[in-house]
């Protein structure tokens, strides 16, 4: 028997020890991931992606990281709003790893310390609202939790993203009254709706009406005055003609043989409108002697010389 079997056996076992504590100190660590290192039971470092060698025996892996984006569901919870309506929300939460060392030991477990947190601040935010703001400011709502879970969580060493709430659930009595209300709404939006048309409608026809009373008396001006101005100047030229005619027959009146002329001339237009009216079935007054025919001729004599010295305008 080999006397120092023994110590070969311990020795193997040594050496397969030191072989499997050296091929577990290679550490690879996958992009976007880190590893929290402790030595002696203290921290050491951060490894970030990359081939490693720890120290066998001495150092040891502590933590493990993912400094990817992470989503959690936030569980359903209740939730009162301004006017004490009960109401379920659940959301999702988005934040990821930026202090790997805080988030090993700023807190004992950062994943559920800030869905906690996301679930309070939920419900401390949807009480200062009332129902139906609930469901118009859901942006609102998302940014103010996003904004004090980030803050709390800066000494965790995590960056909250951002925050969706998925549902809002009402009870249904409060559901059908809300729903009421809605219809009601619309209805009357509707009316006031049909009652503006009408009334635009009846508006628009008024003014229409306006207009074209406007128009047609404007029409009817134009219209007056165009006939009053013609008929002035229709005056106007027959006063001139007038003038002129009288002018002439009293220029013809000084001229030698004017007043036989003139003579003459009335004398057949006086007999043919007496031919005219000397009918059987009428009788005729006489304006004057016919047998003074020389005084009749006279007066219209002095009547035109009058007439040729102050014309007419």
């Amino acid at each position: 028997m080999n006397p120092f079997l023994p110590l070969q056996i311990v020795l193997g076992v040594l050496g397969l020890v030191v072989v499997v504590a050296l091929v577990r100190s290679i550490r690879i660590v996958p992009a976007q991931s880190v590893l929290v290192i402790e030595r002696l039971g203290k921290y050491a470092s951060t490894l970030q992606a990359g081939f490693h060698v720890l120290v066998p025996f001495i150092d040891r892996v502590a933590y493990s990281h993912s400094l990817k984006e992470q989503a959690v569901d936030v569980p359903s919870q209740p939730c009162f709003t301004w006017d004490n309506v009960k109401v379920d929300v659940d959301g999702v939460l988005y934040f990821r790893v930026v202090d790997p060392r805080k988030a090993s030991y700023g807190i004992n477990n950062f994943r559920y310390a800030t869905i906690q947190l996301a679930q309070t601040t939920m419900r401390s935010v949807i009480g200062k609202l009332e129902l139906d703001k609930t469901f118009e400011e859901r942006e609102a709502i998302n940014a103010a939790i996003v904004k004090e879970v980030d803050a709390a969580s800066v000494e965790w060493g995590v960056d909250v993203t951002r925050y969706e709430i998925q549902n809002i659930n009402v009870p249904a009595d409060i559901l059908q009254a809300m729903e009421a209300q809605l219809r009601a709404e619309r209805e009357k939006r509707a009316q006031i709706a049909r009652s503006l048309g009408e009334m635009e409608s009846k508006i628009n026809y008024s003014e229409g009406e306006k207009e074209e009373a406007i128009n047609r008396s404007e029409g009817e001006k134009e219209k007056w005055i165009n006939e009053a101005e013609g008929r002035a100047a229709e005056i106007k030229a027959l006063a001139h003609a007038t003038a002129a005619s009288l002018r002439k027959l009293a220029e013809a009146l000084e001229a030698e043989g004017g007043d036989e002329a003139l003579s003459l001339q009335l004398a057949e237009q006086y007999i043919g409108e007496l031919r005219s009216l000397a009918r059987a079935d009428t009788q005729v007054v006489l304006p004057m002697d016919l047998s003074d025919l020389d005084s009749m001729l006279r007066s219209i004599r002095g009547i035109l010389q009058r007439a040729g010295a102050n014309p007419p305008v």
